[in-house]
């Protein structure tokens, strides 16, 4: 049996909410914010996952120019930056 996940819980609880999602990055959710109905997202853990397919340096930088500084609307997810 699939082990449940934060996202899980999150869509089992906001059932009516519509969330955007990162591809690849379920596993990374840590949270959803109450104000603006956005998921928010573990940097560290985004990381972590790309370094499946990379290098570190190159998960790195592929974080910074590919994933940070998107937008994709008002539901655009929240990064946390949790790696102290």
């Amino acid at each position: 049996m699939k082990r449940k996940i934060v996202l899980d819980y999150i869509l089992d609880a906001f059932d009516d909410e519509e969330f955007i999602k990162m591809d690849g990055h379920d596993n990374a959710v840590i949270g959803v914010d109450l104000q603006s109905m956005r998921l928010i997202y573990s940097v560290t853990a985004i990381i972590k996952n790309l370094r499946n397919e990379m290098t570190e340096p190159e998960a790195v930088e592929f974080f910074e120019f590919n994933i940070a500084g998107s937008y994709v609307g008002e539901k655009t997810p929240i990064l946390c930056e949790d790696y102290f």
